[in-house]
């Protein structure tokens, strides 16, 4: 039976090195002698026919041990650590330390142990706030004149018409500071829309009485509090050419208008939206409520030392979640990295505070799971997965759906919702 040591190392490492006599090794030369006989074209013998001894006879021993070296590592390390129970992070870094017919084979596999939860907050005793979910009228009203929005029509203006308070204008622009083009000043296609408010104050009242064709010049100061610091509350010249001119017609916010969005009348419509946005400040309320709870116990809490490789892990899903989200919205990720005035390098640095803290709320996660005895029934999972793939009709889709590894996510995912459910039934709230 194969000699395993295993050895307990800073940083929540771990290294075993690995033992076999010739004998432990015999069955994955035989294997390894069968692939090569398969694999090459030995006289008098069909393929994979050639026996042990004819192979070794005919390409050497080392050649047979080396070819059974890695079935040997990868199964005697998958052994270890069901044997040993341990639970690691990533790809073990793996070194062959004696390798040599007739004898003894030794390797050592070094890999990063999951980190534990060292001592779990008493979560039973915490509290946390509760804010309301109250619709203020000023919000009705901006999601009411949101969807007044949507129903404008645009109408091209005719020529000579110079710019109103309640048009759109399409700009040609370019912004300056100190004679000199600001990043990202430049715009051949700019839209503005005369009744909202623009993020430079006195800017849409340069517009009015222009007529399309006619450029037009001035100096502004941009907001204080503007994110970029090298402009905020700093003057910069603004050179525009109008290009397009649109008169907007407004529908009014009257039964008529609730009638095309197919609602009894203007309050039954009001009513509407006040219940939808109510649940929609519920559910961002328990979104919000479940992040301060699992964050506290995180902060309450003691673990083992994160590895290095779990915290950058967990980086780099940060980064490529950003990048997903600023591609879906038509930008270049290095474009936007630009904007930012940070490299990659910067931006994952950024991101490690909030990647720790995802880390340690995971190992929150398992460790409550455990101690409350959380169970999965199998039949919920079955009908989630169910539920998924009614969404897909690609059968290589539905395929992946039902696919063991995607079933374990879903599974982890229900774990983890069934958790955080009993962990927000315990806590108080203020």
């Amino acid at each position: 039976m194969p000699d395993v040591n295993v050895e307990q190392l800073e940083k929540n490492r771990v290294k075993l090195t690995f033992t076999l006599t010739t004998q432990d090794i015999r069955p994955y030369l035989e294997e390894a002698a069968t692939r090569l006989s398969q694999a090459s074209a030995i006289p008098g013998f069909r393929p994979g026919k050639a026996s042990y001894e004819i192979v070794r006879q005919r390409l050497g021993d080392m050649k047979i041990l080396e070819e059974a070296l890695e079935s040997i590592v990868r199964s005697q390390y998958v052994q270890a650590l069901l044997t040993q129970n341990l639970e690691t992070v990533g790809s073990p870094k793996i070194d062959v330390e004696k390798l040599a017919p007739g004898n003894d084979l030794v390797f050592t596999a070094e890999v990063s142990r999951m980190p534990r939860v060292l001592d779990l907050a008493d979560y039973a005793s915490l509290s946390i706030t509760q804010k309301s979910c109250e619709v203020e009228d000023k919000e009705l009203d901006l999601a009411l004149r949101d969807l007044q929005r949507m129903q404008t029509k645009e109408v091209r203006a005719s020529e000579g018409t110079q710019v109103g308070k309640t048009d759109k204008v399409v700009v040609a622009m370019e912004i300056k500071k100190d004679g000199v083009a600001i990043e990202g000043g430049s715009s051949p296609n700019h839209a503005i829309y005369l009744t909202e408010d623009y993020y430079i104050p006195g800017f849409k009242e340069q517009l009015i009485g222009l007529k399309e064709g006619e450029q037009k010049s001035f100096t502004l100061p941009f907001p204080k509090e503007h994110v970029q610091k090298m402009l905020a509350g700093k003057d910069a010249e603004f050179c525009l050419t109008l290009k397009e001119l649109f008169h907007l017609e407004i529908p009014a916010l009257d039964d008529a208008f609730a009638a095309t969005v197919g609602m009894k009348d203007l309050a039954a419509l009001r009513e509407t939206i006040r219940k939808n946005l109510e649940q929609e400040k519920r559910e961002e309320e328990t979104a919000r409520q479940e992040r301060e709870l699992l964050e506290l116990i995180a902060t309450k809490s003691r673990f083992e030392d994160i590895p290095d490789l779990l915290l950058n892990e967990e980086i780099n899903k940060m980064v490529a979640e950003l990048q997903r989200s600023v591609e879906s919205q038509g930008l270049e990720f290095e474009t936007y990295l630009a904007n930012l005035k940070r490299t990659l390098a910067q931006l994952k640095l950024d991101f490690t505070p909030q990647a720790l803290m995802r880390v340690k709320v995971a190992l929150i996660l398992r460790a409550v799971a455990d101690k409350e005895a959380i169970t999965l029934d199998e039949k919920q999972v079955d009908e989630e997965l169910d539920r998924i793939a009614q969404h897909y009709q690609d059968k290589e889709a539905k395929e992946q759906i039902y696919a063991p590894a995607y079933r374990s996510y879903i599974e982890q995912a229900i774990k983890n919702r069934k958790t955080i459910e009993r962990l927000t039934s315990c806590v108080k709230r203020s």
